[in-house]
């Protein structure tokens, strides 16, 4: 961890939108350009990050910086990104339910199904499912309204999808959170649904999940949190 070595942190309106100075100066992400986000509320939020920082700078505590940073650096090739992200709606979680147990697979089809019925309305072409191992290739009418929908998002849209996308192993979740149709707490319940389907069965609620399982659902509730609140805040 770097130790803080501003005293004030502000932000300042340009041409290009709202960059974050630390006493006076832009900030520079990774690769050299200027930290500039596309709204002023995005920007103070930015910059309440960066005040919140004591004597050293933690970056977990700054979700927010990090996914701008994303967006300006990282997000720079998008058709390639495109490409990885469109290999999610063939292997997608809510398309590969399970038989049995019983319960579990009255679960996911009532929380699974839910998003693939969206998925249909949404894009107005059918989503297919399956409860067996092999892999499915989903209708390629539906890859190409996918990629088209993709194409014509800016970059910090761009940039939730992809995150969201990440986090859930579900390019049909992170859609329809990009859309406002799913909430942060849904998506992470549609995301942990056999997990969390385990945990029923063993008593999670009285005995609570491993050290390593509370760690790994904090970390995705923080960080679908945080790609909300951006988009929220990037469009605001």
């Amino acid at each position: 961890m770097m130790k803080r070595f501003y005293t004030l942190a502000s932000s300042k309106k340009t041409d290009d939108g709202h960059v974050i100075q630390l006493d006076g100066k832009t900030v520079k992400t990774p690769l050299g350009q200027d930290m500039s986000a596309p709204t002023k509320a995005l920007a103070e939020a930015i910059v309440a990050e960066w005040g919140a920082q004591e004597d050293k700078i933690k970056p977990d505590t700054m979700p927010l910086t990090q996914i701008l940073t994303t967006a300006l650096d990282k997000i720079r090739d998008r058709e390639k990104v495109t490409e990885s992200v469109m290999k999610y709606l063939d292997t997608d979680l809510v398309c590969y339910w399970a038989k049995e147990p019983e319960e579990l697979a009255k679960k996911q089809k009532e929380i699974w199904g839910k998003w693939v019925k969206w998925f249909d309305q949404h894009f107005e072409v059918p989503l297919y499912h399956t409860t067996k191992i092999d892999a499915i290739k989903q209708d390629p009418e539906a890859h190409k309204r996918v990629w088209n929908y993709i194409e014509a998002l800016d970059d910090y849209y761009f940039t939730t999808l992809h995150i969201a996308t990440s986090l859930s192993g579900s390019l049909v979740l992170a859609l329809s959170f990009c859309e406002g149709d799913i909430t942060p707490e849904e998506l992470f319940e549609a995301s942990y649904l056999e997990e969390l389907y385990k945990g029923e069965i063993y008593n999670e609620d009285l005995h609570g999940a491993s050290p390593d399982e509370e760690a790994e659902r904090a970390a995705f509730k923080r960080d679908i949190k945080a790609a909300g609140e951006f988009l929220e805040l990037a469009n605001s």
